[in-house]
């Protein structure tokens, strides 16, 4: 099911969308202040932020600065503001979609929907870990770690691409030569190690101390668990 992060201070308007979307069969977290929304955000790794642009604490046009720093996640603002210049303003922040109040909450439900399938559609070949943090691609081979492309050889991907199939599932050696390369691909066990430890020199802030590939001493490896 769908996560949605609903940011709205007006208790009453907050109500009647957390309502709606729930009804559609959305998992719905409510914030009313900017600061509380940046905290669910981390924290539940919504699918898709509903985000009103006055908040107290901390401003909608912040909010949205914030998140876009480290995240591409959909986002619909709700504002009073009509006037062009404010449009284009929250498109430029990083907005996916503007409504402004007072609106209908079936118009708003039906811009959700449609952001929602357009994302699928776009993310279907894209895993996506820590937050967005760790990006991989498994149409086109590629891997993105903090925003920056990761140039990783066709073996190195495939064995990461084994690792995050399944994060937490610890893998023998054997299994991963097996799952990535066939039964029939002669490989040393080595040599897991060796291409093991090649992507986290390129994929972990701290080779040393892995969060991403972890070692599981006289077993083999498994990947990191992250929402």
């Amino acid at each position: 099911m769908k996560k949605i992060l609903l940011v709205e201070d007006e208790k009453g308007i907050s109500s009647i969308v957390k309502a709606y979307l729930e009804k559609e069969g959305y998992i719905v977290f409510c914030a009313f202040d900017g600061k509380r929304a940046i905290e669910l955000f981390k924290e539940e790794n919504p699918d898709l932020i509903v985000l009103d642009r006055m908040l107290p604490l901390i401003s909608g046009e912040e909010v949205l600065k914030n998140i876009r720093e480290s995240s591409d996640i959909p986002v619909i603002l709700l504002t009073a503001k009509v006037e062009e210049d404010d449009r284009i303003e929250g498109f430029q922040l990083g907005a996916d979609d503007y409504v402004t109040k007072p609106f209908s909450p079936k118009e708003l439900m039906e811009r959700v929907k449609a952001i929602l399938r357009r994302t699928s559609a776009d993310s279907s070949n894209i895993l996506s870990f820590d937050n967005g943090n760790l990006l991989i691609n498994t149409e086109n081979y590629s891997c993105k770690v903090d925003g920056k492309d990761i140039s990783l050889t066709n073996n190195e991907f495939t064995i990461l691409k084994v690792l995050f199939s399944k994060p937490g599932k610890i893998f023998t050696r054997e299994e991963i030569i097996a799952i990535a390369f066939g039964e029939s691909y002669e490989a040393y066990d080595r040599a897991i190690d060796t291409h093991i430890k090649n992507i986290r020199q390129k994929i972990e802030s701290n080779p040393r101390d892995p969060k991403y590939i972890k070692t599981v001493y006289g077993i083999g490896y498994k990947a990191g668990e992250f929402n």
